[in-house]
């Protein structure tokens, strides 16, 4: 247990930073909940680039900001269903919401990280730390991902050289490793794309602009996680140690390769 005195020796740190690794916002929130006038340090209206350090007592609209919470902080991989929203039920009424399943003791509020369009789904990531957030969503623009796309039909050659050009319609392209038969049924036919930074709106694009008529798009794979198969639609569990490492890892590998 760390002493009085223990905690007076922490470094202080910059008040958003701070909100951000509890969860409670992301440092652009937090800086502009600064510039309102509703964060306080003991007892005075706190400015931009303030830090704190562990014995302060910040309050956010006059309630007392508990620092141990960051304690509590977690990771979680998730299952989620297409049409699934992630967002609380105030956030999205109409429908129940992942983020409202998740153990509430992890954190206020949960971030969710490159996450997939409403109408698709798959693999989410979830976390409470607001500061891994931001790194993670950075680096999500360059991790290795694989999806499961369904379409109508077979792809011709040609579609799947313009697949695997990783050519959008904002000029850029994204660097496609993969594109192949999955199998499927009927009239409809699945395949496996992996690439390098893609989200899941950019691989619908990606099959549109070759005049597929896209049904489907599945995350399974981004960075060193995989969705694996015993997790259920609409289930979610927290990551280990070992995989919150990697992802870790992962994200600082993805920030010197992009530099």
């Amino acid at each position: 247990m760390r002493t009085s005195a223990s905690r007076r020796a922490e470094p202080a740190e910059r008040l958003q930073k701070v909100l951000a690794q509890l969860g409670l916002a992301s440092r652009r929130e937090a800086e502009a909940w600064i510039r309102a006038g509703r964060l306080t340090i003991n007892g005075e209206r706190a400015t931009l680039g303030v830090r704190v350090a562990p014995g302060d007592e910040v309050r956010l609209d006059g309630r007392v900001v508990r620092r141990h919470e960051a304690l509590q902080l977690a990771v979680f991989l998730c299952h989620r269903s297409p049409g699934e929203p992630l967002g609380r039920p105030h956030e999205e009424p109409g429908a129940a919401a992942m983020m409202s399943r998740l153990p509430a003791r992890s954190g206020r509020r949960f971030i969710a990280v490159s996450p997939m369009p409403r109408s698709d789904g798959g693999l989410e990531i979830l976390t409470s730390d607001g500061e891994l957030a931001v790194k993670l969503q950075r680096a999500a623009r360059h991790l290795a991902s694989e999806f499961s796309v369904r379409v109508r039909g077979e792809l011709s050659d040609a579609q799947r050289q313009g697949i695997l050009s990783g050519i959008l319609d904002r000029g850029t392209a994204l660097l496609v490793d993969s594109c192949e038969s999955a199998g499927g049924e009927g009239a409809n036919r699945w395949y496996s794309l992996s690439a390098r930074g893609g989200s899941g709106k950019d691989v619908r694009q990606l099959f549109e602009r070759q005049a597929v008529l896209v049904s489907r798009v599945l995350r399974t794979r981004l960075g060193p996680l995989t969705l694996e198969r015993n997790l259920a639609r609409g289930q979610f569990r927290k990551l280990t140690a070992d995989e919150t490492q990697a992802l870790s890892a992962a994200t600082a590998d993805s920030r010197s390769s992009s530099q």
